[in-house]
């Protein structure tokens, strides 16, 4: 738990930084899954699967825009990272 506190409290010290290099990073890790979805086929699950990746990495984006507050924000980032990342080692080691 002190490392998610401290994770936390780093975030909402240094809010405006973190937030545009969280934008940065979700953006890119989200595209990098897009496109691994997309090499993968075409078929319901993909689809279902290229719908989540891209809603949770628009709601993040849209979370910092709105101005929610730093502990929100920073919830919506690490589980949008997280999806990415996952779904990132999914189509690379299955």
């Amino acid at each position: 738990m002190d490392l998610v506190k401290s994770l936390t409290d780093d975030f909402t010290k240094y809010y405006m930084a973190n937030s545009v290099l969280g934008i940065i990073a979700s953006s890119c890790l989200g595209s990098i899954a897009a496109m691994m979805i997309l090499a993968d086929g075409n078929t319901l699950f993909h689809v279902v699967h290229l719908s989540w990746i891209v809603i949770i990495c628009m709601i993040y984006n849209a979370a910092v825009l709105v101005g929610f507050k730093p502990k929100m924000a920073f919830l919506i980032q690490v589980i949008s990272v997280l999806s990415s990342l996952f779904t990132i080692a999914y189509y690379i080691f299955f």
